[in-house]
């Protein structure tokens, strides 16, 4: 099969300019709980427990950046008005390798840290740098209420927050001012996510997380959604006093499913387009990639196309595909 003609626009990471200096946390990195680049701050007046953490990927450094000064705001005497508040720096082994000039190479050391929150995989014997901290940071799982996973993306792509398969992350979801468009979705096949953890997906589960992928990495736009979403949260549950600025023209919530993760098979996968994220294909079995000698097309009419890997690995996540709602769902 030939190759599709845009093949050759799909080269081009190494061309996207780092426009934001990645912060200093050298203050934060001793943490105050025992946990390394974990900082809790307790108030005295009851409230839920909230954890936002950032760079589960060493590279994704918007979600660093706005929980840095969000502890330089707090300094070492000011709490939240209610509740806890857990603030976390997950990949710290990835994030100090980081380098403007080669930015897509500090995502990670060994694996994914985003892969590996399975029990199996948490309990089992195999070692890595991402596994060992992971395992650091699960016996606090069990304290969060609420947990906001901040990340950016390589690919153009609309803002998005994803709200897993359950209710409680649905409503999660809902509470957030910012990214409009919320997706429901099951994860990946290479591994489980933070937010797909038992403490969070559960039947019995009360607790809820969602991960938010505020806009392309490195990029001034997207430290400023990532922070008006964070201090909107704030707000809301009555951690802090002041309302974050309205963004301008906000824009309609939306509502997307997800029903096919398609992983690529082979390492000649590619688009026939460079398509943005949340791009919509008006008719179904519409060509949308070919994977080999495969071919990938869209099962359904309006199809969302949910963060389209440019150039994914085989076995990696190529995009994911969903039926759009017309507004967001009230949580069952």
């Amino acid at each position: 099969m030939t190759p599709p003609q845009g093949q050759s626009l799909f080269s081009r990471a190494s061309e996207f300019q780092v426009r934001i200096p990645p912060p200093n946390l050298a203050p934060w990195l001793p943490g105050n709980i025992g946990v390394p680049g974990f900082t809790q701050l307790k108030s005295q007046r009851d409230g839920p427990h909230l954890a936002l953490l950032a760079l589960m990927h060493g590279n994704e450094i918007a979600g660093a950046i706005v929980l840095d000064r969000l502890l330089r705001h707090f300094g070492d005497t000011s709490r939240p008005l209610r509740g806890t508040l857990t603030l976390g720096f997950m990949n710290i082994a990835a994030f100090v390798r980081f380098n403007p000039n080669e930015p897509t190479l500090s995502r990670f050391v060994d694996e994914d840290l985003n892969r590996v929150w399975d029990e199996a995989t948490l309990a089992g014997p195999r070692e890595s740098v991402e596994l060992a901290r992971a395992r650091q940071v699960r016996p606090m799982l069990q304290d969060f209420d609420l947990l906001v996973d901040l990340h950016s993306m390589l690919w153009p792509s609309e803002p998005l927050v994803l709200s897993g398969p359950t209710d409680c992350g649905l409503a999660l979801a809902r509470e957030l001012a910012t990214p409009a468009l919320i997706v429901a979705d099951h994860g990946h096949s290479g591994g489980r996510r933070l937010i797909d953890h038992a403490r969070f997906t559960d039947p019995s589960a009360r607790a809820a997380a969602v991960l938010v992928e505020a806009g392309q990495h490195w990029q001034p736009d997207t430290v400023a959604l990532t922070e008006f979403c964070v201090h909107s949260l704030l707000h809301t549950h009555g951690m802090i006093a002041q309302a974050p600025e309205p963004r301008p023209t906000p824009a309609a919530r939306r509502f997307a499913r997800v029903t096919h993760v398609v992983t690529a098979a082979t390492s000649q996968f590619a688009f026939v387009e460079p398509f943005r994220g949340s791009d919509v294909i008006p008719r179904r079995n519409t060509l949308i990639a070919v994977d080999g000698t495969a071919e990938i097309r869209t099962p359904y009419d309006d199809c969302m196309l949910i963060m389209p890997s440019l150039r994914p690995s085989r076995g990696h996540t190529a995009v994911r595909l969903a039926r759009v709602e017309s507004k967001v769902e009230e949580p069952r």
